[in-house]
């Protein structure tokens, strides 16, 4: 059995959250182990909280981006797409250490076991990452 969710967000700061938790309350009751589903739920964030910053004009009021989660028995992927500019590099630097802001596509990278950075010309940016899962004792999911 599989699990898959699509949502379209405003590109306001509430919208990470609610992205956050609607990934760990799937995990939590499909029966991933609990640090798996942590370390997703804030790599989710971290690509949430870029798009909301870099994906679009701010004075746009229809701006937004997409969360995709699908969870197949064996792995997670989750992919957030943009409408904004576009990453100037497919492979963003990493941030300095003493940095006030960049280190979330390089935490994402730390989290998730197979990342992908890309841009749409004209029509955005997609970061999606994958992990491979792993399941509580008696999950209603957990791969054969």
């Amino acid at each position: 059995m599989s699990i898959w969710w699509s949502l379209h967000l405003r590109r306001e700061a509430a919208s990470v959250p609610l992205a956050r938790r609607l990934l760990l309350g799937t995990m939590e009751t499909a029966g991933v182990d609990p640090d798996v589903s942590y370390d997703l739920s804030l790599a989710l964030s971290e690509a949430c909280a870029n798009a909301v910053e870099h994906g679009g004009e701010r004075q746009d009021s229809t701006a937004a981006y997409r969360v995709t989660a699908y969870l197949d028995g064996e792995k997670c992927r989750i992919e957030v797409t943009d409408s904004g500019p576009g990453f100037a590099s497919v492979r963003p630097r990493p941030a300095p250490v003493e940095a006030e802001s960049g280190r979330g596509l390089g935490l994402i990278q730390e989290l998730a076991d197979h990342v992908q950075i890309g841009n749409k010309p004209g029509r955005g940016a997609v970061v999606s990452f994958d992990k491979i899962l792993k399941w509580r004792e008696g999950a209603p999911l957990m791969a054969v």
